[in-house]
């Protein structure tokens, strides 16, 4: 088995995603190559999307997420339209069917080049999100970052895309929050014992809403697929928008949009645009890596 795999430098809405393509093989990319890579500004990323050999029949791969600390996550909206992308380059194929550790997923690639993500449906019983106290209604929980009397952020509501969300409702531009000082704070605060996403979500109409999200193990993102559909869905269920809405996504260049659409099967379904940006190959060990373009190398070692 070779110590070396190709992968790809791609991102959704300016999400920093690597597909790493591990068919074929029986290890994985390890949390030391995932920091290692994460550490280079050529290499750094929000997620690794790992494609492995399906596990189930009726899938096309299984995929292993791994966020830039090296810790695994349940899912990504962004990266999976990456997946999508580079297999239907690959393969000429336009729908696919993934298994992650959060579920099946399903996909498809359309004749404009935006993908839609079948994200599943949302789950917002509060021991299933998780949180660490009952909540008889996640919709509105009780946390707050400020003075008691005039906080700066409060009641966010809290639900689960195969990970945990709390999304904060604001009256204004979500740039304008320091979301870098209190995004910590509020992934790591006791009531998410798995940690959790933290959105900012500003509607701005009943089919139109602005968000920036920190999203677990990752730190400030420029994009975040399944945060935007816990946004959607949760503006949605308080009555702050229709079912289906579009998501610009403030962190991401020149403001890109996403289109959550929360089906009356319950699925919700996001749209949105994936981008190849460099390939080359990587040891999944160590994070060793080699940059393929116009016949000439970069390359770094940890």
């Amino acid at each position: 088995m070779s110590d070396r795999v190709e992968f790809a430098r791609m991102n959704g809405l300016g999400n920093k995603i690597l597909v790493v393509d591990m068919r074929g093989r029986t290890d994985r990319v390890t949390p030391a190559a995932a920091i290692a890579l994460a550490a280079d500004p050529a290499t750094v990323f929000d997620q690794i999307m790992a494609i492995h050999d399906p596990k189930l029949d009726g899938t096309d791969a299984y995929i292993d997420i791994l966020n830039c600390d090296g810790s695994k996550a349940q899912a990504c909206g962004n990266g999976t339209r990456c997946v999508v992308q580079a297999l239907a380059s690959e393969t000429g194929r336009k729908s696919f069917t993934f298994q992650t550790i959060a579920g099946i997923l399903n996909a498809v690639e359309h004749q404009d080049g935006t993908i839609s993500v079948d994200m599943g449906k949302p789950v917002f019983a509060w021991d299933k999100i998780p949180l660490s106290e009952e909540f008889h209604d996640t919709s509105r929980i009780e946390l707050q970052i400020g003075p008691i009397d005039a906080p700066i952020l409060h009641s966010p509501s809290a639900m689960s895309m195969g990970n945990p969300h709390a999304v904060f409702w604001v009256d204004r531009d979500p740039m304008t929050y320091d979301l870098e000082r209190f995004g910590p704070l509020l992934e790591n605060h006791p009531i998410f014992p798995e940690k959790a996403n933290i959105t900012l979500a500003q509607v701005t109409s009943k089919t139109s809403m602005v968000t920036r999200t920190w999203e677990r193990g990752a730190g400030l993102t420029l994009a975040c697929g399944s945060a935007a559909c816990a946004a959607g869905v949760s503006a949605a269920r308080t009555g702050r928008t229709e079912r289906k809405v579009t998501i610009t996504v403030a962190s991401s260049p020149n403001r890109g949009t996403l289109t959550i659409d929360w089906r009356p099967d319950d699925k919700v379904v996001m749209t949105g645009p994936a981008e190849w940006e460099w390939s080359g190959t990587v040891n999944p060990t160590t994070g060793d890596w080699q940059r393929d373009e116009s016949g000439q190398a970069e390359a770094a070692t940890p």
